[in-house]
């Protein structure tokens, strides 16, 4: 068993011998971003020079920081010697396909020189020119030269693996195509990356260079995760790995059945740490009662303190003034269209596969035929679901198995007649890592047809992921509605189907709180870009509704007020908010008290708001 470097209350001591980088990765709303700014903030008052880094599609180091944050670095007002910057996947990507492109132009044709920009639109490039940026940092020493510590904010972490596997990746790729081309572009503007790939394997595989930090929560999904996460980057010869255990409650003063619930569920997830984590040295951190948005926020909790600075302001609050309603009068409306897609997205953390596993159960008990699947290589639909239900189907769409399909059915109809060599080159094209985009793409199209004949129900990865997906469906759209224009007949594209409210309805999901409603809002803005109208939020865990005594709960319950309202009057039409119950909603049962307002949290329901 390992050593706890640190006690919940003691203040943040898992960097007191820090390495060069300093990776932060883990499941959706754990606290990565937090963790990982306070560490920055700390290194900086300590005289370091530190760059933080978010590789997050989906980042809100913005409003954490509270500076607005570029793609390239830019001084954090109040701590002297940190900078920080977003890795902004659009704006790496046109520099990508800038640099790409940009040679050829004066000697190819105008309608050549665009039809290869198009080709290099597509998600596969916006993920590989993020990935760059990433690389450089590793693998060139001038890049980060004028730092001491370099910490990267990461994307949650079925995002995160697949990066960190894109070194070796790519490494190997480019070191064994003999095509000369690639879904990316030209391999010749891709050969002097191979030293770059090479050095950012190095370092990630350098434990004294190099640093990941788990960050968990004392839950059971998340501490899986977790686990699944050391794992595999054990396999990936990733070495320096520590954990963090965020949001550790012990109950203070009066306790009711919501922090004797959330005491018991933290005592018994720590005592069950899987293998894989045992091992690892780890801190735990508490949870606290106020926003951990600005410096000094962050400098009270890297020091431990559980309470916000000043006087409390006992808010006056409770579930009379939430509402009166549930999931369940969502879901009457959805079932009034016989049949439908519902896409639950939001940022990662907040409880999608729950309210997505909730709907589904509530479709079923209506006598619906309904399938339940995910497009998130993380989530846990299955466990959440529990025991089987009349007239509901659950599945994932696993990326790995999607590949394979993939893979084998290119090969059986575009391999077929292929002479020896130019069968191998086409499986050697397959072998590219942006395979599994194009394989997870089509599984998803082939999800979303579905709702023609019934109910689905698509819990969607974290935020970032998800929108690379839409993209790739934005690029086939446009694809498919070129070669329409030159034949007849009726085409409908996936994203006509998601653009259509009698079709799709999204559900957005939020918690009450700062970053995850800024988060929600962004993927609200860009949804209406992709002419998606979100239909719904479910603002999920309110401690206002589940009206708690324990000061430090009741302290955060106090702080969901004004964004309940924010998102009630100004963001969103239809608002439903959910209690943090006391016993975690796995199960039909439980699914089902939750939709429908009887889950037990004191004696509270969730609540629903309408503007």
């Amino acid at each position: 068993m390992a050593e706890v470097l640190a006690p919940a209350s003691a203040g943040l001591r898992l960097l007191e011998a820090p390495t060069r980088f300093l990776f932060f990765t883990g499941k959706g709303g754990v606290g990565k971003t937090s963790l990982a700014c306070a560490v920055a903030v700390t290194l900086a008052d300590r005289g370091s020079r530190v760059l933080l880094v978010s590789t997050d599609p989906a980042s809100n180091l913005d409003e954490v920081l509270g500076v607005r944050l570029s793609g390239e670095p830019r001084a954090v007002p109040g701590v002297p010697g940190l900078d920080a910057f977003n890795i902004d996947p659009e704006a790496a990507a046109k520099e990508y396909r800038e640099r790409v492109v940009g040679p050829l132009r004066p000697v190819l044709p105008a309608d050549t020189v665009s039809r290869m920009e198009e080709e290099l639109s597509g998600a596969c490039t916006v993920e590989i020119a993020a990935f760059d940026r990433f690389a450089r940092l590793l693998g060139d020493p001038a890049a980060a030269a004028a730092y001491d510590h370099v910490i990267l904010d990461t994307a949650p972490t079925g995002h995160t693996l697949r990066l960190l596997a894109l070194p070796s990746a790519w490494d190997g790729f480019l070191q064994t195509n003999q095509t000369g081309s690639s879904c990316i572009g030209p391999l010749s503007a891709l050969g002097e990356q191979r030293a770059l790939y090479a050095a950012a394997v190095v370092a990630l595989e350098d434990g004294a260079r190099t640093s990941v930090v788990l960050v968990t929560r004392p839950e059971s999904s998340a501490i899986a995760e977790a686990a699944r996460t050391a794992a595999e980057l054990l396999d990936l010869r990733i070495a320096g790995l520590r954990l963090v255990v965020n949001g550790v409650f012990h109950p203070a003063g009066e306790r009711d059945a919501l922090a004797s619930a959330l005491a018991r569920q933290v005592a018994s997830s720590l005592d069950a740490l899987p293998v894989e984590l045992r091992d690892l040295r780890r801190e735990e951190m508490p949870l606290v009662g106020y926003d951990l948005v600005g410096p000094n926020a962050l400098r009270r909790f890297a020091s431990g303190a559980l309470a916000p600075a000043g006087p409390d302001g006992r808010a006056v609050f409770g579930p009379a003034s939430l509402g009166d309603s549930g999931l369940s009068a969502l879901v009457d409306s959805i079932a009034a269209e016989g049949h439908g897609l519902v896409m639950v997205m939001g940022k990662g953390g907040v409880g999608k596969t729950t309210v997505a596993a909730a709907v589904a159960i509530e479709l079923a008990r209506r006598g619906l035929k309904v399938h339940l699947s995910t497009t998130d290589p993380a989530a846990h639909v299955l466990s959440t679901v529990g025991e089987a239900v009349d007239g509901l189907q659950v599945s994932r769409i696993d990326p790995a198995a999607a590949t394979r399909a993939y893979v084998e059915h290119v090969l059986e109809t575009s391999g077929a007649g292929l002479d020896a060599g130019a069968r191998a080159l086409l499986e050697e094209d397959l072998r590219s890592p942006c395979t599994q985009e194009i394989a997870v793409f089509q599984a998803f199209s082939r999800t979303v047809a579905e709702a023609k004949r019934g109910f689905v129900v698509l819990d969607t990865a974290p935020t970032g992921h998800t929108l690379l997906l839409l993209d790739a469906t934005g690029s086939y759209h446009r694809d498919v509605m070129r070669n329409a224009a030159k034949g007849p007949g009726r085409v409908v594209t996936p994203l006509m189907r998601l653009q259509d409210p009698a079709y799709t309805k999204v559900l957005v999901v939020a918690l009450p709180e700062t970053t995850p409603i800024s988060e929600a809002e962004r993927l609200q803005a860009d949804l209406r870009r992709a002419g998606i109208e979100p239909w719904a939020w479910v603002l999920n865990r309110s401690l206002a509704a589940a009206d708690p005594s324990d000061p430090v709960l009741r302290a955060r319950a106090a702080l969901e007020i004004a964004h309940i309202e924010r998102v009630r009057r100004g963001i969103a039409s239809r608002v439903t908010v959910l209690p943090w119950v006391a016993e975690p909603p796995i199960g039909s049962d439980r699914l089902h008290a939750l939709a429908s307002g009887t889950a037990p949290a004191k004696e509270n329901a969730c609540r629903s708001l309408a503007s």
